[in-house]
């Protein structure tokens, strides 16, 4: 007996182990009526001789399975409820606004949002996006048109797109970092009629307001009966408002579109990610579900940007659909993170993995442990952070969370394994598993297909492709892609283990390891060779910042003129010169084979970031180890040595091939 398809539903193992089960019950049950006569113990001695066999085949499998079940007994029953809940939300075509409006109705006066010390109640949430719903309404938006909300993180900003969501209108959330020509992108490519900017963001807007003159405009935060210049006093049109709820024609249902968010842009223009109604409240079961939430006393700490999936969805989905209280801030701090933590006794955190770090390079204070927080969700957390991160702060558990704006592949980390970005249960045979990793090119990073076509699963600890199958109908493995129907072509693949199925492409490199563990890697693309080796970029930047004393750190691999791959090089953030070239080669041999050193160093004084704590490397790879064109000092290790400055003279040494590399 053999596998049914190459890679497919169901292989050898799956169907031995289950007749090992079959086999161990018939021995209970031969056990029990051994009692009655000889016949039946005999038949006990046979069926006993037949599964130690089998038992010392698969005594790994067993083990597995054995040490993992309490693992995925907990994730399955956290699963099947979020599944039945969002099954609820699927009956009775439910949407954010209609679960919210029913929340105002039952706790009016239960805390929502709290920002800057003020209590914003479900009644003010409600109010205000009925008023917003009310300015629109008479404007003549309707469903399915769109508007651009370019606004810091306060609660008028989750208010306003919930407004819009009442009548329909979808909320182009703009990161309030563009400028000029990114902005510009955004705004056309959501097809905006209006945008909603606040006062502090008025310089951004006037910047290109004749490139988008046939915009509405409508400025927030700058006070009744004040002259906006051009645009529409959205704070006066507010007080001017009805307060009811909307009455419309098409009241929007639980496929339809409620958000627009970009993606970071680190390697181009932002795209737009279709987030429907759907998506908003899956995320929201998955968070409050699968971290175990409490309704009646946890209270959210929120310094993540509301224009980002993490912020906007996770942040705030638990406060208008679960009831949990979200407390917001402008921007991330690192001195007042903790000081808000125990302020508003807040009991869960996000965070991204640079904030992590951030918090790990402070001094140490009293309120590092002072904290009432128990649990921090998030992603991005480096495997060489996370203990001494959880040692410090004494963080009962970190979840961290992989997933994407507008992909499916989405899995958690629920049990506080160092390192993991989430699993899947080992009891359940791969078939099940609504993701896999998939061998590639590493050169073109295309999936690699076996002799039938379809694509080969990697093997335990061998790095792969993260992908997600598709399941249109399925909220949690849906694509709904992005507003850019060909970019949306691009993520997907079929024919992936079988004849028409298919898969949405992550561009992520993990590895998986018996247990059901996934880690990250690195990003297709930003994988380099060298030696023979592949390296994984964002692996040697956690050690370079751990010994580069936590410093901002990006890796990337650079051309050597007549050299096979790409060199590494280091760019470290030290505007004071500080770092000791000689400590960290020393770390650099400790820590990492010797093929992932880097060979190359650039000091630069910062590094440019994305609103999202995601740094950009594509301008560093371009502009290489070349002195005569870079400000900034560069470095090179020649050997075992210590790094040297690149003079010219020992550029041309490197390039001609006299520098040993």
């Amino acid at each position: 007996m053999g596998k049914i398809n190459e890679e497919g539903c169901l292989n050898i193992m799956d169907v031995r182990f289950l007749l090992l089960v079959l086999t161990i019950v018939g021995l209970m049950a031969a056990g029990v009526s051994s009692r009655i006569g000889s016949f039946a113990r005999i038949a006990q001695f046979i069926l006993a001789a037949a599964v130690i066999p089998l038992i010392y085949k698969f005594h790994r499998k067993i083990y597995i399975i054995i040490r993992t079940l309490p693992r995925d007994i907990k994730f399955l029953y956290r699963y099947v409820n979020a599944d039945l809940e969002t099954r609820r939300f699927v009956r009775n075509d439910s949407t954010v606004m209609k679960i919210f409006r029913e929340r105002t109705r039952l706790y009016p006066n239960k805390p929502c949002f709290i920002f800057e010390g003020r209590i914003w109640t479900n009644a003010d949430i409600d109010k205000y996006s009925n008023q917003i719903a009310s300015v629109f309404q008479k404007a003549g938006y309707s469903k399915g048109d769109a508007v651009a909300l370019m606004m810091p993180n306060k609660p008028e900003f989750i208010a306003t797109w919930l407004g819009l969501g009442k009548i329909g209108v979808v909320t182009a959330l703009i990161n309030t970092n563009l400028r000029l020509n990114s902005l510009v992108h955004c705004l056309k490519v959501a097809k905006v009629k209006g945008i909603i900017f606040s006062k502090e963001l008025t310089f951004a807007i006037d910047e290109i307001w004749e490139t988008v003159s046939d915009l509405e405009k409508f400025k927030q935060g700058c006070g009744e009966n004040v002259s906006t210049n051009g645009a529409k006093n959205l704070d006066q049109q507010l007080s001017e408002a009805s307060t009811g709820q909307p009455i419309v024609d098409r009241e929007p249902g639980y496929r339809d579109k409620l958000l627009y968010i970009y993606t970071s842009g680190t390697t181009g223009l932002p795209k737009a990610a279709l987030i429907p109604n759907s998506r908003y409240l899956l995320v929201t079961m998955a968070t409050y579900h699968m971290l175990g939430l409490r309704s009646d006393s946890d209270i959210m700490y929120n310094s993540i940007p509301l224009y980002h999936m993490a912020g906007g969805l996770v942040g705030t989905g638990c406060a208008l659909v679960k009831g949990i209280p979200s407390v917001l801030r402008t921007k991330f701090s690192v001195t007042a993170y903790w000081t808000d933590c125990i302020k508003y006794n807040c009991t869960l955190a996000q965070y991204l993995g640079e904030i992590c770090r951030y918090l790990l390079s402070a001094p140490p204070r009293p309120e590092d442990t002072a904290h009432p927080v128990r649990l921090m969700v998030g992603n991005g957390m480096r495997p060489q952070l996370w203990q001494d991160f959880v040692n410090r702060f004494k963080i009962e558990q970190i979840t961290e969370v992989y997933g994407s704006s507008e992909g499916n592949a989405n899995i958690v980390n629920v049990d506080n394994q160092v390192g993991a970005v989430g699993f899947v249960p080992s009891i359940l045979p791969k078939s099940l598993h609504p993701v896999a990793l998939i061998k590639i090119n590493p050169e073109t990073c295309e999936p690699i297909r076996g002799s039938n076509g379809f694509c080969i699963r990697t093997e335990t600890n061998e790095p792969g492709m993260f992908i997600g199958l598709i399941k249109q109908g399925n909220a949690s493995r849906e694509f709904n892609g992005y507003l850019d129907e060909e970019a949306s072509k691009k993520k997907i693949i079929e024919n992936v283990f079988v004849k028409g199925d298919k898969a949405f492409l992550t561009g992520d490199i993990l590895v998986q390891d018996e247990l059901g563990y996934f880690y990250f890697k690195d990003r297709t693309g930003d994988t380099f060779k060298w030696k023979g080796e592949n390296v994984a970029t964002a692996e040697v930047e956690g050690v370079v910042s751990n010994v580069a004393g936590h410093r901002d750190t990006t890796v990337y691999g650079v051309q050597v003129p007549g050299i096979e791959g790409r060199a590494g090089m280091a760019a470290i953030v030290d505007p004071d010169c500080l770092l000791d070239f000689k400590a960290l080669a020393e770390g650099l041999d400790k820590a990492l084979p010797s093929y992932a050193r880097p060979i190359f160093l650039r000091i630069v004084k910062e590094l440019e970031m994305t609103s999202t704590f995601k740094l950009k490397k594509i301008t560093l790879q371009k502009e290489g180890f070349d002195p005569n064109k870079i400000q900034d000092k560069v470095y090179f290790r020649d050997g075992n040595k210590e790094y040297v400055e690149v003079t010219p003279e020992l550029y041309e040494k490197i390039i001609t091939g006299a520098a040993k590399l």
